[in-house]
This record gives C-alpha cells, sequence and structure tokens, in this order.
C-alpha cells in the first residue's frame, strides 16, 4: 500500500505522508525549507492553537462561524494546546518571512483534527483562518507567546534568583572580604553587600522586563493582511482580544496602530535588548563566583562552590565550577540571539516585517534559557556555596589599601608611603602605620577595622 495520499491547494496536488494530519501547503514547507532541522518552539506552536481557537469562538460569537464547526475547531485546537499533536508541525524555522508556512501548518492540523471530531468538512483557510491572515496571526503570536513565557516562566524564576539571593546575604552578615577595582585589591566590603549588588542587578532586570511585558500585551490580531482589517468582521479584534484575557488571565488589547503592529517588530526588538541585560547582569554574577571560587590554593579561593562533577578527565580531584560557565554560555547565546533579532527587525518593509519566525524563535530561546540559568544559578550554585573565612580574613590583614582609610588623618601622600613599605615587605598595614604615624594601636585597630570601613564615612 502507498504510504503517501494526494492533496491538493491553488497550486496542484502534493503527495503527503498518509498518516500525517498536515496538507498540502505544509508538504510544500516541508520540500522547499530544508535548511536547520529547527522547528518552531513548543510555546510558540500552543500560542498559536490558542490564537486558533480563541478566533474560532469570536467568530462564533459574530455569527460567522456555526456553532458545530466552532466546537470541533476549539477542541481540536485544546488537544494541541495540551501539548498533543506537535510532531506535525515540522516546518523548519527558515522559511517565508511571514511565517505562512508555520500558520497554513496549524490551519491544516486543526482543520484535519476537526474534521475527524465532527464528520463535517472543515476548510483550513475559510474556517480555521477565517477573519485572520498570517500577517496579523504571526506578530500576535509572537506577542502572545513571549508575554505568557516571560509572565508564567522568566519573571518568577527570576524573582526565585533574587529572593535566595537576600536570603544569602542575611547568613553571611558580618563576613568581610577584600573588595577589588581592575581585579586589583581596593577597600573592603562585606559578602552581604557583594550578594545583594547581585540581587538588586535581578531585581532591575524583573522590573525592565514587566515594562516589556506591558508593550508585548498589544496584538495585531485583527489588521488581517495589511492592517487595514479585510476579511475580518470590525468587531473581531476587539471581541478576539476579550476571549483571549479570559482564557489566560492577561489582559491582552488590540494594537492602538495594526499598521505599526504589522509593519514593524520594535517591540520584539525592545524585549529582546531586555533579555540582553538580563544576560549581562547573570554574566556579572557568574564571573563573580569563578573568580571569588578560584584556586582553591592558586587562586582567591573565598568561597567554594558545590561539587557537582568531576572536573577533569586526566587531573584527578579537580572540580569546576560548571554552573556559571553554563550561566556565561547561555547568556552569550542570549546577546547572540538579540543581534539577530534586532537585524530581523530591520527586515520591516512596507506593510510587513519578513523576518518572523526567527524573531519568534531566537526570542522564546532566550526566554527559556534565562529561566533555566536564573533557577539554576539561585539552586546549584548560590544556595550551596560556602565562604573561606580564613582566607578573607589573611588577605584583609595584608591589604595596604586599607590605609585609605587614613587619608583624613594623615594625607594622601603620607598614606601611600605607608602603603608602599607594607607592600614591600610583606607586612600588615597597621604595623607599618604605628611605625610611621603617631597613633596609638588601638587608634589604628579602630580606625582600619575592615567590617567599619564598608560601613563607608569619615574616620575620626
Amino acid at each position: 500500500m502507498s504510504q503517501f495520499r494526494v492533496e491538493s491547494d491553488s497550486m496542484g496536488e502534493v503527495s503527503v505522508p498518509k498518516k500525517a494530519l498536515y496538507g498540502a501547503q505544509t508538504q510544500r514547507a516541508l520540500d522547499n525549507f530544508q535548511f536547520s532541522g529547527l522547528v518552531m518552539p513548543k510555546a510558540f506552536i500552543e500560542s498559536l492553537a490558542l490564537i486558533k481557537q480563541t478566533a474560532a469562538e469570536t467568530n462564533a460569537q459574530l455569527g460567522l462561524l456555526d456553532s458545530q464547526r466552532c466546537e470541533a475547531i476549539v477542541a481540536a485546537s485544546q488537544a494541541i494546546i495540551d501539548g498533543k499533536h506537535l510532531t506535525e508541525f515540522p516546518v523548519d524555522v527558515f522559511q517565508t518571512g511571514s511565517g505562512t508556512s508555520t500558520n497554513m501548518n496549524a490551519n491544516e492540523v486543526i482543520a484535519r483534527l476537526a474534521a475527524q471530531l465532527s464528520g463535517l468538512t472543515i476548510s483550513a483557510n475559510d474556517h480555521v483562518n477565517m477573519s485572520q491572515s498570517s500577517n496579523d496571526v504571526i506578530p500576535t503570536c509572537i506577542h502572545l507567546s513571549a508575554a505568557l513565557a516571560i509572565s508564567k516562566q522568566l519573571l518568577p524564576a527570576l524573582e526565585h534568583l533574587t529572593s535566595l539571593l537576600e536570603q544569602k546575604a542575611v547568613t553571611l552578615q558580618g563576613l568581610v572580604k577584600t573588595g577589588r577595582t581592575h581585579l586589583m585589591d581596593a577597600m573592603p566590603v562585606s559578602m552581604s553587600q557583594v550578594i545583594l549588588g547581585w540581587a538588586w542587578q535581578v531585581k532591575q532586570s524583573q522590573q525592565r522586563l514587566t515594562h516589556g511585558l506591558q508593550q508585548l500585551l498589544s496584538l495585531a490580531q485583527g489588521g488581517t493582511a495589511v492592517g487595514t482589517g479585510v476579511n475580518a468582521h470590525e468587531d473581531f479584534s476587539a471581541r478576539f482580544c476579550t476571549v483571549l484575557s479570559a482564557k489566560t488571565g492577561v489582559k491582552f488589547a488590540q494594537s492602538q496602530n495594526l499598521f505599526c503592529a504589522i509593519g514593524s517588530q520594535d517591540i520584539a526588538v525592545s524585549v529582546s535588548g531586555e533579555l540582553k541585560g538580563c544576560a549581562v547582569s547573570l554574566t556579572k554574577i557568574a564571573n563573580d563566583l569563578r573568580w571569588m571560587n578560584s584556586g582553591p590554593l592558586a587562586g582567591l579561593g573565598e568561597i567554594a562552590l558545590p561539587e557537582l562533577q568531576p572536573g577533569s578527565s586526566i587531573m584527578p580531584g579537580k572540580v569546576n565550577p560548571v554552573i556559571p560557565e553554563a550561566v556565561a554560555m547561555i547568556a552569550a547565546q542570549v546577546i547572540g540571539n538579540d543581534t539577530c533579532i534586532t537585524i530581523a527587525g530591520q527586515s520591516s518593509n512596507f506593510e510587513l516585517n519578513v523576518m518572523l519566525p526567527v524573531i519568534a524563535y531566537n526570542l522564546l530561546q532566550s526566554i527559556e534559557l534565562l529561566s533555566n540559568a536564573s533557577v539554576a544559578l539561585a539552586d546549584k550554585a548560590i544556595l550551596g556555596f560556602t565562604v573561606n573565612e580564613h582566607r578573607l580574613k589573611q588577605a584583609l590583614s595584608l591589604n595596604p589599601i586599607l590605609v585609605t582609610a587614613l587619608n583624613p588623618i594623615i594625607g594622601y601622600e603620607n598614606a601611600a608611603k605607608i602603603a608602599k613599605k607594607a607592600y614591600e615587605q610583606h607586612r600588615p598595614i597597621i604595623d607599618v602605620a604605628e611605625e610611621e604615624t603617631n597613633l596609638d594601636r588601638a587608634s589604628l585597630e579602630a580606625i582600619l577595622d575592615p567590617y567599619k570601613l564598608t560601613q563607608g564615612g569619615i574616620a575620626k
């Protein structure tokens, strides 16, 4: 028996695998776009099915779609939303720039499933795609899938990281370490100050992404082909957003200008920039952890990260900072994704951006990577690291930069001489200061107290 069936579209007949739920236009895309093996993300496909489901319900409310076909389309779409039939969406990311192939892939799969459920003739174009165009569906799906991923995945992950950092800072109160600028010894800081600095970086990312999320809530749906809304009911867009908001618990609204929403991807570019900023923040934290963990004998050795796996195939006993390394690589990928999205955003020509699939793919990948990285950094690095208090105190006692606290009392030039002498002789700064000034030991201990120096102010 033949493993294929014959399907037809406006261009003629096409052979399609007999068991496939998709039809002729999807098969043409599979034949034409054999570039990467990358397919649209699961979150995107599920959001696309949600759009089809919402559109069917909206069209039924407006009297454009009969109730039986509506129910069948809703049920078929729900199966995809629930994660079923994802293998029926094999179209390559690198396809037609409008994402028409992916839109038609969804239309064909849902139409066939709905027909099987209802026994009715259901058209991919006339029923599933009613009141829609790929040109408003795919931009809407980019916003919808990214908004849901940020609100339900990334923001909670960043909140988890922030909370754990703040908790860790409490457990390390009172511990003081050598500060560093230019990777060189500087004035002391407390471990809590360091970690709360990281926490504030993450919190700022949350704030920026929350603002970006609000921008994503404006949708292109209803603009159809070029923004005019041709072949869509005048009330379709507003009702669509009302139905979608009820389904998701997220308040979506029609874009104030559908021509802008279809003709550009400025919001996606902006949100990607915020994701890049978040990646830079995580890189800073990951690199600080790697430096502080370095050694343990020939490096800084200030902390010990959890030992998760052997670090070398040849050097027994070696353990590496694998989670911070993975996070740094993730950050590099997100930064690269942002460059791709920026370039793709420039391909907004006249009434349509024509790099929509790659924008969607990279945006959702960045959100997923940052979400997973934040949780891993919190649970597998921050939570379990321990502090080498002896190493902190040893470095502090020999740190000539502590002499900075004496500037208001003996002047910068005199303090510099003491610092150089202490460094050359490898002696504690307090010993040299006692020899070179008229200050007694007790006064110097008070002035040069590392913890006190972390509190700022002027020595008296």
